[in-house]
């Protein structure tokens, strides 16, 4: 796709008069975070509850004249504030500017060692790390301040150790913010003795799909290859509790529970044991604009449910440790513009397209070589347009609402 040499602060001509842009400064080797950031961004309900939790910061800490407590997700609220002040002050005097993550990166660094280095980073394991940090920072405490309170009006040491243990099964209850409810969905993983029938399951939450991919494949056969049928034999036979004993037996997994945000994750890096390290796969996977469930699997949860294509995390370079990475986003007026860290510009369809990969495997001569063919999809984002039991043109005007 290459690297653009525009400056950041260019009016990008292609770009739609009625819409605005903000780049990220890179600080070496943050790439992997820009790119994740842009794509959460122009996740319409993702970045809604980010800006609305940030003005509630604000309100507050106006409140009391004190500074809200940081976090990761006080520090996304910022930099989102920051980026919606920076396009409403811009209006129609430039169509992009810049906004400098300093700050969320520097959290990002403090709370994980792994992203602390110089050294090229994944941005697979950064979504995945940074949801799971923000769901965790919405819990609520209220359990532990009622708890405390009712210790204090309890005179008895019998009520107050009641209250202590109903405080503590409160804190382990597994809360639910609205970080799962946009992006968790359900597995269940089912093994089936070929003995005696007896199917044990196992249910499972995801944030994202870690598909295996081939040469020459599509998202949805990756999709159905996910939900397919293995037998477990010979070394790998399954222990049947009610057998009493090893038995061969079929496990497949079950996707139970679609989210309203569906994350997949090619897995390009795959360990060779004969190299004795990770290896980029260059294989061609292509993906749809729009993608039907019912298409991927024969027990789809909700088969009327289709997805739409809003971002695409590429990943530029031959090899694992080393490359770069950018987004390529839908905007609302249905332009794609890639973001490479300050720069932005449109592009086409045909250049989304053209990060499939190619129909034949290219190996490099170097691991640092680049090449033509070195560009490939790497984490899809689809978000949810067709629910179960809704006609489809119900849901035709939410598909235009602006997203900014």
């Amino acid at each position: 796709m290459g690297t653009s040499s525009s400056k950041p602060d260019k009016v990008v001509q292609e770009l739609p008069d009625d819409e605005n842009y903000f780049g990220l400064e890179n600080f070496g080797n943050t790439c992997y975070c820009n790119s994740v950031l842009q794509t959460l961004y122009f996740c319409k309900p993702f970045r809604e509850q980010v800006l609305h939790y940030g003005a509630r910061l604000q309100a507050a800490a106006a409140s009391s004249k004190q500074p809200p407590p940081e976090n990761m997700l006080t520090c996304l609220a910022e930099l989102f504030l920051q980026a919606r002040l920076l396009l409403l002050v811009n209006g129609q005097k430039k169509k992009c500017g810049f906004v400098s993550p300093r700050r969320f990166v520097s959290r990002v660094k403090a709370e994980n060692a792994l992203f602390s280095s110089y050294m090229h980073q994944d941005a697979h394991e950064f979504l995945n790390w940074l949801l799971n940090d923000i769901s965790e920072a919405r819990s609520p405490t209220k359990a532990a301040a009622s708890s405390s309170a009712a210790c204090a009006r309890s005179p008895s040491l019998q009520l107050l150790s009641q209250a202590a243990a109903k405080a503590a099964a409160v804190r382990n209850r597994p809360v639910r913010t609205w970080v799962h409810d946009l992006f968790q969905g359900k597995l269940v993983n089912e093994t089936r003795c070929l003995q005696c029938e007896t199917v044990t399951s196992r249910e499972e939450d995801f944030y994202d799909l870690s598909l295996e991919i081939d040469q020459n494949c599509s998202l949805t056969s990756c999709l159905r290859n996910f939900s397919s049928t293995e037998t477990l034999d010979a070394e790998d036979k399954f222990f049947c509790d009610k057998c009493g004993c090893l038995q061969e037996a079929q496990k497949r997994m079950r996707l139970a529970q679609l989210p309203p945000v569906l994350c997949m994750h090619l897995k390009r890096f795959k360990y060779i044991e004969s190299m004795g390290r990770l290896k980029k796969l260059m294989h061609r996977v292509t993906f749809p604009w729009e993608l039907k469930m019912i298409n991927t699997t024969d027990d789809c949860p909700d088969a009327d449910t289709a997805y739409e294509l809003f971002a695409v995390v590429v990943h530029m370079g031959a090899h694992p440790n080393h490359g770069h990475y950018v987004a390529l986003v839908r905007t609302p007026c249905g332009q794609w513009v890639c973001f490479d860290d300050e720069q932005v510009n449109a592009i086409t369809e045909a250049q989304v397209q053209s990060v499939f990969g190619h129909t034949q495997d290219w190996h490099p001569m170097r691991d640092d070589q680049p090449g033509p063919h070195a560009d490939h999809g790497y984490i899809l984002m689809y978000q949810r347009v067709q629910q179960p039991g809704l006609p489809r043109q119900a849901q035709q005007q939410q598909r235009k609402d602006p997203q900014t």
